[in-house]
């Protein structure tokens, strides 16, 4: 005999229990958001009262300085003054760092608001970013629930709130911005709205490099969808939608690298910008697809341990996207995972802004999200809530000559 299963809120007081169950979801939504940028704010103001002078800021910086550092003076510097014509050069003739690394999303959508309200940069960036992050928290409960129970959806929404590098969604970096776009395109895809695809992929590969992972997860969509047909209808005409969505998305990847050539004269100013970032590693070198992991490997780990982890992660991800937990997350989502995995095994070279880049797998929360036992989300909540400051304490505060950007 089942015994039925016994409300996650048992604990609280009737009164408190009547009222839990009568909130709507989107109100449920919020004070997990609330609370956890009560918490994460928190962990934010210790650690700026205790920060040194810097390039950035003075000693102990108010927090919206604090939350500017890093890449948000790049996205000011666009937002002030845009883009260079001309790419600068290192002594020895490379492309130096520059503001092409940084897509106009952001930063365009600060500068309107800073001219309508009047306000410097460093609150509105802020602003946008905390309100962005409420927003993906709403959708990404949305996108939860539909492969998940409501009350599995809503502790992956807690997960979210209080991941490690949820402190970056409100500081003044793109990622809440793009994460909010990425969600809805995400939910627009599993509910199959191709047409009102085509202006969010506009937006959301324009505020961070996304276009082609995303356009390869449409077309093995496209690819499923096609070989499924014959239990799940495909019509031709929603098919020829599908794809042409997903040549939008490749497009659109492309428009940036084509947007730095147009404006500089030269055909590789956004691969090479992107390259100076890697250079106090491994030095300016060519970008060869699917060989940074390995030469990233051979920097941290030399050989042949470099390559035998970097074989190992490859391999640990590959049998994790058939594990049954998240296959519970529907093949939609598991194919994002899947590009956007491939994405950066192609492009990205591993350093400390690792755990930044990984943020858009964010689906996987719905499956650490499973377990419905109080010890085990007590402790995990509690283990993330230390990670966010082990990550603080490592990637943001500046302690002198800092080699660990977040």
């Amino acid at each position: 005999m089942l015994l039925p299963r016994r409300s996650p809120t048992r604990w609280l007081p009737a009164h408190w229990h009547a009222r839990y169950r009568l909130t709507p979801w989107w109100g449920k939504v919020f004070v997990v958001w609330a609370l956890s940028r009560l918490v994460t704010t928190s962990l934010i103001l210790v650690l700026a009262r205790a920060q040194e002078p810097n390039a950035w800021t003075g000693a102990s910086p108010k927090y919206t300085d604090f939350a500017t550092m890093w890449d948000g003076r790049w996205y000011n510097i666009v937002a002030a003054v845009g883009y260079p014509g001309v790419l600068p050069s290192t002594e020895a003739g490379q492309i130096g760092e520059n503001a092409w690394a940084f897509m106009p999303g952001y930063p365009v959508l600060a500068r309107l608001l800073m001219v309508l309200t009047g306000f410097p940069w460093a609150p509105v960036a802020v602003f946008v970013s905390v309100a962005f992050s409420f927003g993906t928290a709403l959708l990404f409960y949305r996108l939860m629930v539909r492969v998940q129970p409501s009350p599995t959806a809503l502790f992956a929404v807690v997960l979210f709130c209080v991941a490690p590098l949820s402190p970056i969604l409100q500081f003044a970096y793109a990622e809440s911005m793009y994460l909010f776009f990425l969600t809805l395109a995400l939910y627009l895809l599993l509910e199959r709205r191709y047409w009102l695809l085509y202006p969010v992929i506009a937006v959301m590969a324009l505020t961070r490099p996304s276009g082609l992972a995303f356009a390869l997860a449409l077309g093995l969509h496209v690819i499923y969808r096609f070989v499924t047909r014959s239990r799940d209808p495909f019509p031709r005409r929603e098919r020829l939608l599908a794809a042409s969505v997903a040549l939008f998305s490749a497009f659109m990847g492309l428009a940036w690298p084509a947007t730095a050539w147009a404006v500089t004269g030269q055909m590789s100013a956004y691969t090479d910008t992107e390259l100076a970032w890697r250079a106090p590693y491994i030095g300016y070198q060519e970008l060869v697809p699917f060989t940074a992991w390995f030469q990233s490997g051979l920097w941290w780990l030399g050989s042949p341990w470099g390559i035998i982890v970097v074989v190992a992660l490859i391999l640990t991800f590959a049998v994790l996207l058939f594990t049954p937990a998240v296959r519970h997350l529907g093949v939609d989502l598991r194919l994002w995972l899947v590009s956007y995995g491939l994405y950066l095994l192609a492009v990205f070279f591993p350093q400390s802004s690792t755990f930044r880049l990984l943020m858009p797998m964010f689906p996987l929360l719905g499956v650490a999200a499973i377990p419905r036992s109080r010890i085990y989300r007590v402790a995990i909540m509690l283990l993330l809530v230390a990670g966010q400051w082990g990550w603080l304490l490592i990637c943001w505060r500046v302690d002198g000559y800092d080699w660990t950007p977040p």
